[in-house]
């Protein structure tokens, strides 16, 4: 799909006109509103005075955290004290206003600062209200507390990812959150539900995001292996090839793509080899059939490799780094990246991975300063006046 610039400059977002009240911390949270301010939403994102942890996280450039700005970006900074009435009182008057408020607070916080569900969706029922938290919001371990890494251990992730690990009996170190981008992603889907919903009924309600369950989402075959005895093959499925000068990904997902690198690496009789041609028997005998693969990669460099694969129609890619990545020009002619600001200067963000014909998908063009947006959205709702925007 592309669109022409005439046509993408009168978009507006899906959920233009929308207001969110973001009171969450760290990832999952801020990553679930900010595709909402992406999709055109307001969104007020609530701190304290000493700001939101991500502030301090590097890298840092005059006080300013970019990964904080790559979560927050498009949003707007209130500082409220939430154990003060007049902080409580705050809130009650913007939430009788709003339209989705999202929280990850550990199960019950909300409730002793008496902005529970219960209390704010009394005020205002067509509200959306998006809890995410660990392990729900009810069960013996609803209350335990819970980060990305904690997760991972938790649903199982870690000790599968090590089965595919030959040789490993110790779980890998953990740097990349997966449990707080999938639950952001799963809570944005079931406020989007909910919006829907509540325009055939009027009503908003509670959202119950659990990231271990989230997790457990992740671990397709490996749920139903748990029930079901399966034969795993001699080496797992997919692995690097080694080459002369690095490591190439090379899919075998389908017959098609076994009968097209056969080809390429000059085994077509191996499609009908017995310990080859049938799908059963090449798992029994995946070992074997990987090592004949790095006998042909491994006399080349990964540019010859990964060149004869895509000519090959075996879907394949070199090893990169993020930044190798982010250099691609699919990745520029797609508009991935996003040029945004904060007090510091100008950074890049991704954008959201989808595009809309008739919708505008974008970040916003500032992260926040913190409490830039107090005193306005106060006297906004002082004032009993809402302004989008």
């Amino acid at each position: 799909m592309s669109l022409d610039r005439e046509h993408e400059g009168r978009l507006t977002g899906s959920f233009d006109g929308l207001r969110v009240l973001d009171f969450s911390t760290t990832i999952a949270g801020p990553h679930c509103a900010r595709m909402l301010a992406d999709m055109g939403a307001e969104v007020i994102k609530i701190e304290s005075a000493e700001g939101e942890t991500m502030r301090t996280r590097p890298p840092m450039r005059h006080g300013c955290s970019t990964a904080f700005g790559q979560l927050n970006v498009g949003k707007k900074s209130v500082v409220l004290d939430l154990k003060s009435p007049d902080g409580v009182e705050a809130v009650r008057r913007l939430v009788a206003d709003a339209d989705i408020l999202v929280e990850n607070f550990r199960p019950g916080v909300m409730q002793r600062l008496g902005l529970d569900y219960a209390a704010l969706g009394a005020l205002n029922p067509r509200l959306i209200y998006c809890s995410i938290s660990g392990y729900g919001q009810t069960g013996p371990s609803a209350e335990l507390p819970a980060y990305a890494p904690v997760i991972h251990a938790a649903s199982g992730y870690d000790m599968a990812h090590l089965a595919y690990q030959p040789g490993r009996e110790r779980p890998d170190y953990c740097g990349i959150y997966h449990a707080d981008v999938v639950t952001g992603t799963y809570a944005f889907g079931a406020i989007a539900s909910a919006l829907y919903q509540r325009e055939r009924t009027g009503r908003g309600q509670h959202i119950d995001c659990s990231m271990l369950e989230s997790m457990l989402s992740l671990t397709l075959n490996e749920i139903q292996w748990s029930q079901f005895p399966v034969v795993q093959p001699s080496r797992p499925t997919f692995g690097p090839a080694a080459c002369r000068d690095g490591y190439v990904m090379i899919a075998i997902a389908s017959e098609k793509t076994f009968q097209n690198l056969m080809v390429v690496i000059g085994h077509p009789e191996w499609t009908s080899d017995a310990r080859f041609a049938k799908y059963s028997d090449r798992r029994a005998n995946w070992g074997a059939l990987m090592d004949g693969v790095e006998a042909w990669s491994a006399r080349l460099s990964v540019a010859q490799c990964v060149e004869a694969l895509n000519a090959g129609g075996v879907p394949s890619s070199a090893y990169r780094s993020v930044a190798e990545a982010l250099a691609d020009p699919q990745i520029a002619h797609r508009g991935a990246l996003a040029e945004v600001e904060d007090d510091a200067g100008r950074f890049k963000v991704v954008n959201l991975p989808f595009r809309m014909s008739e919708a505008k998908v974008a970040a916003g063009p500032r992260a926040a300063s913190l409490g830039e947006h107090t005193t306005d959205v106060l006297r906004e709702v002082a004032a009993g006046v809402r302004e989008n925007g």
